[in-house]
């Protein structure tokens, strides 16, 4: 599809020619936002561990991108960095995201996602160019109490699971940094930097392939010609496509950087509420997008605790940022199984494409950030 409107005019231009650091550029979700703001003329830099997988998708996307290979718990590395890039805004991605390996490695997983936080913090704290800072956690910051309505923003923060007890750690950090050092009473009189928080529900999208993730178990199998065995087949979660919460990430950050104080805050994206499905509701609608995938449920009675229902309740977002999902379940598992079956069918990478579509729908549902 032809874009029908300027990248470089979206979220009011405030993108176009600004430092832009991602922590976490490597990742997932960090390698989309990449490749988006380099198409709205930012200057992207971008800093993490290198991604060994093979495949993996930043090495895929292919464009000019200046980054850093290291590790956002050495301080002394990421203090450099960020005095050598002077960047305007930094979204904080990189973290241990995997629960099952949380369980695995709870240092690793506590000492990258809460210290590792506090050291971007630092950093941006010593340098003068920073003026807004988006931490991304995760919908599972909040004390899950399997209920059947979505967590706000005000609930209290909690995890079973070391993953979700970091997460919530990194949102009292980031509260704490905002009382002690980036005070909303105190900007433009001893600081110049707004933060805020975005929690997100369970991201899909094209070039995941982190391990015990259900739609990269489920191209994965396949892609062997396997089947594919599901655990937990009546988990219920937030499914979204991964341009969802970046277009969230993305109006917060140009809020923060047009100085509106009053978005230094903690703000859940999250879908409307007919797309929290199950697991195997979800797996059996990717099937309807690609034939070869195969399922079989199981579940395994060694598995470790995860939650099982979680919501997240987006009014907040929806009223004050004007933030709403553009596209629907069907349309998310149809691009995200599409994506992966262009890849192993014909060896395209079709996430520009996506990204692109995704922007003119929006436009066309006359969503806020797509107007100028």
């Amino acid at each position: 599809m032809e874009n029908v409107v300027n990248f470089k005019e979206l979220f009011g231009g405030v993108y176009k020619n600004k430092n832009i650091l991602i922590t976490g550029h490597t990742g997932f979700k960090g390698s989309w936002l990449a490749l988006w703001l380099h198409k709205m003329g930012a200057n992207v830099y971008g800093f993490a561990l290198k991604n060994e997988d093979s495949p993996n998708h930043i090495d895929l996307l292919n464009f000019p991108i200046k980054q850093k290979y290291g590790d956002i718990r050495e301080l002394g590395v990421l203090d450099n960095y960020l005095q050598e890039i002077q960047p305007h805004i930094v979204f904080h991605l990189a973290a241990q995201a995997l629960v099952k390996k949380s369980y695995l490695d709870p240092i690793e997983t506590f000492s990258t996602n809460v210290i590792g936080t506090l050291n971007v913090f630092e950093a941006c704290r010593k340098t003068p160019s920073v003026k807004a800072i988006v931490n991304v956690t995760s919908d599972k910051c909040y004390e899950n109490q399997e209920w059947n309505w979505g967590y706000r923003e005000n609930e209290p923060m909690g995890g079973f699971d070391p993953y979700s007890a970091s997460k919530a750690c990194s949102e009292i950090l980031t509260s704490s940094y905002r009382n002690s050092y980036f005070n909303i009473e105190k900007y433009k009189s001893t600081h110049n930097v707004l933060v805020a928080s975005g929690r997100a529900g369970n991201v899909i999208g094209g070039g995941d392939w982190a391990a015990d993730r259900l739609i990269p178990d489920i191209i994965r199998a396949t892609s062997r010609h396997e089947v594919v065995k599901i655990r937990n087949p009546k988990a219920t979660r937030p499914w979204q496509h991964v341009l969802e919460p970046l277009s969230g990430y993305l109006t917060l950050g140009w809020e923060l950087l047009n100085q509106k104080k009053d978005f230094a805050e903690a703000w859940n994206f999250g879908p409307d509420m007919n797309s929290n499905l199950p697991v195997d509701e979800i797996a059996e609608l990717s099937k309807k997008h690609w034939n070869d995938i195969k399922i079989e449920f199981s579940k395994d009675p060694n598995d470790q605790h995860e939650a099982h229902l979680l919501m997240l309740e987006c009014s907040k977002a929806n009223k004050l940022l004007k933030w709403k999902p553009v596209w629907g379940i069907d349309k998310t598992l149809e691009k995200t199984i599409g994506w992966y079956k262009d890849y192993y069918v014909s060896s395209k990478v079709e996430t520009e494409n996506h990204i692109t579509d995704y922007v003119n729908d929006a436009f066309n549902a006359n969503i806020s950030w797509t107007s100028h």
